[in-house]
């Protein structure tokens, strides 16, 4: 009876750190908008972690010094251990993130890397 809990809250915690990191993002991409005409970065971490102008919204990103950067660093998926950033769940990365026009999703992948987690 006792592991079961242990798991559940190991499960948990993952869970509650994954939501938060998401949430961190999020937050940081919506700064991101308003200060670049509510255009969302056309790269996540290249131009998260850098500095830009209001001009600079795609990977390019980092000759400006106005804003940013964003993030210090480029967020670890607790459920799988990627960094890294693609258009589809896969085990090779650990976040997904899509743009069109002014919205985009982000989400992280599961431990399978066949799923979204999207809190």
């Amino acid at each position: 009876i006792v592991i079961p809990q242990f798991t559940n809250a190991s499960n948990d915690a993952r869970n509650n750190s994954i939501a938060s990191t998401l949430q961190t993002v999020r937050s940081q991409i919506e700064l991101f908008k308003i200060q670049h005409a509510d255009t969302a970065p056309a790269g996540l971490w290249s131009v998260m972690l850098a500095k830009s102008t209001t001009t600079e919204t795609g990977p390019a990103a980092g000759a400006g010094t106005n804003f940013g950067p964003y993030l210090q660093q480029a967020p670890m998926n607790p459920a799988n251990g990627n960094t890294a950033v693609g258009a589809a769940a896969s085990t090779t990365v650990g976040w997904t993130y899509t743009v069109s026009g002014g919205a985009y999703t982000i989400s992280a992948v599961d431990t399978t890397g066949s799923g979204l987690l999207t809190y």
